[in-house]
């Protein structure tokens, strides 16, 4: 299931040997698995602090377990060490980790919800804020709802026009417009306030 290098085993039982704990491990684990914001976590891990649903893998002197329900996520991936003059680089490969990219045969809600999660999203965090799909329409019209900080932000309709919309049917061509399903009156902390409402940037 996973592969891992005799280099990296030799790493992970000299970092164990250094914490002195009879029986410590290593727990290796996934965040936000299937989305492009997918990364593996390793820890060190005493078998008191083990789930049970973990698979083991036996190591020269160690074992590594696996957590449950990152398994299917980390199949085929592979653990490396590469031995530096500073120090070492830690290489862990998990080519599923992230989910797989929707085809051109996948439906279009997949492929603008991927677009949304791997590229919009990632973009507006950095405000504070986020987008959600409503509906696709069957003419090809997408509806987004702004929360977070781009919810009742000043700004929101450039953000649509000129960001959203203009990367969602780069990525997605049978889109034909992209639209606000936000009620901005309502939001409590915009990025940017609307245009009369005093202060440009909240909180």
């Amino acid at each position: 299931m996973i592969e891992i290098s005799e280099r990296a085993q030799t790493h992970f039982l000299r970092l164990l040997r250094q914490q002195q704990i009879d029986d410590l491990g290593i727990r290796l684990t996934a965040s936000a698995p299937g989305t492009p914001e997918a990364n593996c976590e390793l820890a060190f891990c005493e078998p008191a602090e083990l789930d049970g649903d973990e698979w083991s893998l036996e190591c020269e002197g160690f074992t590594l377990y696996v957590d449950g329900a990152a398994a299917p996520w980390l199949e085929g991936a592979s653990i490396d060490y590469e031995p530096q003059a500073t120090g070492g680089v830690l290489n862990i490969r998990a080519p599923r980790i992230k989910g797989e990219v929707p085809g051109e045969d996948a439906g279009m809600i997949a492929r603008v919800q991927y677009v949304l999660d791997a590229e919009v999203n990632p973009q507006i965090a950095a405000h504070g804020g986020r987008v959600s799909l409503v509906e696709v329409t069957a003419d090809g019209v997408v509806w987004l709802r702004f929360g977070g900080g781009c919810h009742g932000c000043g700004m929101a309709d450039v953000t649509l026009k000129q960001g959203i919309e203009t990367t969602l049917m780069a990525r997605v061509p049978q889109i034909t417009a992209v639209r606000d399903a936000t009620d901005h009156s309502t939001g409590s902390q915009p990025y940017y306030a609307q245009a009369g409402e005093g202060a440009s940037v909240a909180g």
